[in-house]
């Protein structure tokens, strides 16, 4: 059985975020989402509610679960025993990012390998910070988030 994790903010979830576990999810055994949640961020929504939109996006998923970690992902890995992350990449800005971010957790736990998944076309240009400006802004993000998402972004920060 191989198991997957997939760590991300998802602050807010995107269809970009939803593409990529879907994909993972057809593919690997199981699939662990990691909410991840750093003290020194500030997030548009809190963990519980990341954590609570996640779940609720993807509970049709028999394979796919759903975890808070405010720590090294490559420890809550190791505890899961998950061989392997799943980065996502849209263009080579973000492939060096996760890159040397990879290269820090191969130091951390040499057993982990990072995978890069490219998005898909239709989401290359979805980023959280774009997303929740155009919110912000009164913009039409309905092909960027799922509804869940868009009505939470609105309530939060207004349109």
């Amino acid at each position: 059985m191989l198991r997957v994790l997939i760590p991300g903010s998802f602050d807010p979830p995107s269809f970009g975020h939803l593409n990529l576990i879907e994909r993972a999810a057809g593919i690997f055994d199981e699939v662990e989402v990691v909410v991840a949640n750093n003290e020194q961020k500030r997030y548009t929504f809190d963990k519980e509610e990341r954590k609570a939109m996640m779940e609720e996006l993807l509970e049709g998923f028999s394979n796919v679960r759903i975890h808070l970690w405010s720590g090294l992902v490559v420890k809550l890995a190791e505890n899961l025993g998950a061989k392997i992350m799943i980065r996502g990449v849209r263009a080579l800005d973000d492939f060096s990012y996760e890159f040397e971010l990879s290269m820090l957790n191969k130091g951390l736990s040499a057993n982990i390998e990072t995978m890069f998944m490219p998005t898909d076309p239709q989401y290359f240009v979805l980023r959280s910070s774009s997303i929740k400006e155009l919110a912000r802004l009164g913009g039409d993000i309905s092909t960027m988030v799922p509804p869940l998402v868009e009505r939470r972004l609105k309530e939060r920060i207004g349109s």
